[in-house]
């Protein structure tokens, strides 16, 4: 499927269908657990400016095929050795161009949670209009365990949609992991279905707009100025976090556990020069 004519490298990573003005955007990279390499980001860049370009689609489902919705963004494939201030500045580009794919969303935007979420998609999904979780969907934003710090809007959208305690829960220490029952109690998603009902919910949902002419708006009140601003901000710390030394050691280790030598490499390179580089930028 590829009602939206994506190039031919966005179709390898997405399949969308266009339907009674309900556009489903299925991330199909199910043995990459739907991971946010920087293909996948790109192919979901163009997804989304077609579809606020295209007149007939007037409500977007994002959902993911396979077990995950998505693993969240691949720190291992978006950093590479580069001078210190350029990659700094190439960060807060990547990760500010990230949200802002969902923040300007023009049509009413569904998430269908099909499975675990991680980091990203997880703080990128509370920029819907609403969030639709099947059983077995879990929400993990583990920024404290990397050191680094939150994004995506949370530092100010999770306490609106969850309170204070919860979203510290989530976003701190704690590293607290929802089962969608308990981020539907918690006040992150709005609707919790059995696994084989979730896509036919979601388009009842989103056909259910376009009959009412829904708008695009975001949970608990908060604007789109506010948040624009707030992921320009955010995305600086998110910087200055990636470029610590706690961070970068960190990933070194995780990835040359997982047999990813060579972005491991970068990562250590990175940790061990640091006390040369950092006072560059």
């Amino acid at each position: 499927m590829n009602d939206l004519n994506l190039t031919s490298i966005a179709a390898r990573h997405l399949l969308t269908s266009l339907k009674g003005g309900v556009l489903i955007i299925t991330m199909n990279r199910p043995e990459k657990l739907n991971g946010w390499t920087m293909e996948m980001m790109d192919a979901l860049s163009e997804a989304f400016s077609k579809a606020n370009a295209n007149n007939t689609v007037r409500a977007v489902i994002l959902t993911g095929a396979g077990k995950y919705y998505s693993a969240g963004v691949n720190l291992g494939g978006s950093l590479k050795l580069m001078a210190p201030r350029k990659l700094r500045k190439l960060i807060i580009k990547n990760n500010q161009a990230l949200f802002e794919l969902f923040l300007n969303c023009n049509k009413p935007l569904l998430i269908a949670v099909n499975g675990p979420a991680l980091g990203a998609s997880v703080t990128s999904a509370s920029l819907a209009n609403s969030i639709i979780a099947s059983e077995n969907a879990t929400f993990s934003t583990p920024f404290a365990a990397l050191g680094i710090t939150p994004e995506g809007c949370s530092s100010i959208h999770f306490p609106r949609l969850m309170g204070e305690m919860n979203a510290q829960r989530m976003l701190g220490s704690e590293g607290w992991k929802p089962t969608a029952k308990e981020a539907f109690d918690a006040g992150l998603i709005q609707k919790v279905v059995p696994q084989d009902q979730l896509m036919a919910e979601a388009e009842r949902i989103a056909q259910g707009w376009v009959a009412n002419e829904e708008e695009r708006k975001f949970l608990a009140g908060s604007q789109l100025g506010e948040l624009k601003t707030t992921n320009a901000r955010e995305s600086e710390q998110l910087a200055d976090s990636f470029l610590g030394a706690e961070f970068l050691k960190e990933q070194s280790r995780f990835l040359w556990s997982k047999k990813k030598y060579a972005p491991s490499v970068v990562f250590f390179s990175l940790w061990a020069l640091r006390p040369l580089w950092f006072r560059l930028i």
